[in-house]
C-alpha cells in the first residue's frame, strides 16, 4: 500500500485486524500521522514485518505498533526519541530508525529481542557508551553518517567499538568528526585525546599536585633567599620614606651631614675604634664619620636610624669579615644601602675586607654581598703597616667630597 495517502496510522491498523494470515505490510511513502490522543490501535495478530518510511510519524507511534511484530522499519520520519515503558515489543529483532532527529541510542528495556539497529543520519553527536551493555543481543549496530562531536565524551564510544569486535556497521569511513571545526572530517578511530584531559577526577588530581609542589617550591625559595625578611625590609623603607615625605616640605631634600656611615660588625669594634676611625677624623682633610654609637637619634627604631644614617651620609662603608655576615644588622644596613645605590644610581659604596671571607661562609641570603664583591673593587686591609699609609690615601680619596 506504498505512495497512497494514507494519513491515519489507527484507521490502517483496524483495517488489518481481521487479517488473520497477514505478515507483512508496507505503508512507506505515505502521509501517515499518529498523535496518540487515546487513540487505541488494534493490528493484525499475525503482522511480523511493517514498513512506515517516509511518512510523517514522530514518538507517538511506538503507541501503536503491533505487538507480534519482528522487523519494524520507521527511516524517514520526525521522531526525536523513543519512548520508554510504552509498548512491550519483546518479538522486535530488526529496527530502522534511519534520517529521523534522534539525539542519541535507544535503549533495549522495550525491545529485549532486538539484534539489527540502524541509527545512521540522526542527529547524534555523543552517542551512549553503554548500549552494548543494555542492548546485549544486538549483533549490528548502524550508526555512521551522524554529525559526532569529537569530546572526552565520545571517547567512550571509540573504545565501545573496540570491545564490541566489528558489531559497528560501516566502521570507520562512515564514522567522521562534524564537530569542532578544526577536526571537521577527520574519522573516530583517527581521534585521540589525553586520558588526563579527559578523566576530570585524575586532572584535579594533578592540579592539586602541581599546585602543592608549586607552593612548596615558592616556600623553599622564599625560605632559601629569605624572601620574607627582603618584603619586611621594603616596607621598612617605604615607611620611613613615607614619614619622612610627610614631615619635611614638598622638594626639600635632606642635606648631606656626614662623608660615610661606617657599618660594622660588633666583633671588628676594636679596628674601627682605634683604626679606622682615629685615621679618618683625624689629621689633615678631616672626614665627618656616622657611627651608630654616637650618631643614632634615641626613641626612634633602630630600622629607621640605619636609613635616616644613610641617606645623610654621601658613602658608605662596609667593613668586611667572617664576623660581618653573622650579623643580622650588618644585613639590614648592607640592604638599605644597597637600595639606595640603585635607587639614586649613584655610587656610594665602599667595602673594606678587614678579613678574607671564604664563599661558603657567606650565607645564601647574602646574595647581594656575593654580587657586590664579584663586581665592586674592594680595598683590603693590609697586614704590613708599611702599606697603611697608601690604605688610608685611597679611602680618603674615595669618599672626598666638600660637603
Amino acid at each position: 500500500l506504498q505512495w497512497n495517502k494514507f494519513e491515519s496510522l489507527a484507521k490502517v491498523s483496524f483495517m488489518t485486524s481481521r487479517m488473520k494470515s497477514l505478515k507483512y505490510l508496507d505503508m512507506s511513502n505515505n502521509l501517515l500521522r499518529h498523535n496518540g490522543a487515546d487513540v487505541q490501535c488494534q493490528w493484525a495478530e499475525s503482522l511480523t514485518e511493517l514498513d512506515l518510511s517516509s511518512n510523517q510519524l514522530a514518538d507517538a507511534v511506538f503507541e501503536c505498533l503491533p505487538v507480534n511484530i519482528k522487523k519494524l522499519d520507521l527511516q524517514s520520519n520526525q521522531i526525536s526519541s523513543v519512548p520508554k515503558g510504552v509498548v512491550d515489543l519483546k518479538s522486535l529483532e530488526e529496527l530502522n530508525l534511519a534520517s529521523n532527529r534522534l539525539a542519541d541510542l535507544p535503549g533495549c528495556s522495550d525491545f529485549p529481542s532486538l539484534q539489527f539497529l540502524n541509527i545512521e543520519m540522526n542527529l547524534i553527536l555523543t552517542p551512549s557508551a553503554d548500549f552494548f551493555q543494555s542492548c546485549p543481543r544486538v549483533r549490528e549496530l548502524q550508526a555512521g553518517h551522524n554529525p559526532f562531536k569529537c569530546s572526552c565524551e565520545l571517547q567512550d564510544f571509540i573504545r565501545l567499538e573496540r570491545r564490541a569486535g566489528g558489531k559497528l556497521f560501516g566502521w570507520p569511513s562512515a564514522y567522521v568528526c562534524e564537530y569542532p571545526e578544526g577536526l571537521r572530517g577527520t574519522e573516530l578511530k583517527d581521534f585521540h585525546l589525553n586520558e588526563l584531559a579527559c578523566n576530570t577526577t585524575l586532572l584535579l588530581v594533578t592540579a592539586l599536585l602541581l599546585t602543592l609542589v608549586l607552593v612548596a617550591v615558592v616556600a623553599f625559595l622564599c625560605i632559601y633567599l629569605d624572601v620574607p625578611w627582603y618584603v619586611r625590609m621594603t616596607w621598612q623603607w617605604t615607611q620611613t620614606k613615607r614619614r619622612a615625605w610627610h614631615n619635611h616640605p614638598k622638594g626639600q631634600e635632606a642635606a648631606l651631614q656626614f662623608h660615610a656611615f661606617i657599618s660594622y660588625s660588633e666583633r671588628d669594634a676594636l679596628w674601627v675604634k682605634n683604626e679606622l676611625i682615629p685615621n679618618l677624623e683625624k689629621g689633615e682633610g678631616c672626614v665627618q664619620l656616622c657611627v651608630h654609637e654616637r650618631n643614632f637619634i634615641p626613641g626612634k627604631s633602630i630600622v629607621e636610624n640605619i636609613i635616616n644614617c644613610i641617606e645623610k651620609s654621601y658613602k658608605s662603608i662596609f667593613v668586611l669579615s667572617p664576623n660581618f655576615v653573622q650579623s643580622e644588622w650588618c644585613h639590614y644596613e648592607l640592604y638599605f644601602a644597597h637600595h639606595k645605590l640603585f635607587n639614586e644610581n649613584s655610587n656610594s659604596l665602599i667595602l673594606i675586607l678587614l678579613e678574607p671571607i671564604p664563599p661558603y661562609v657567606i650565607p645564601a641570603r647574602y646574595h647581594k654581598l656575593k654580587a657586590l664583591m664579584a663586581n665592586r673593587t674592594y680595598l683590603e686591609w693590609p697586614k704590613e703597616r708599611s702599606k697603611h699609609a697608601l690604605f688610608w690615601a685611597n679611602l680618603r680619596a674615595a669618599i672626598n667630597i666638600n660637603l
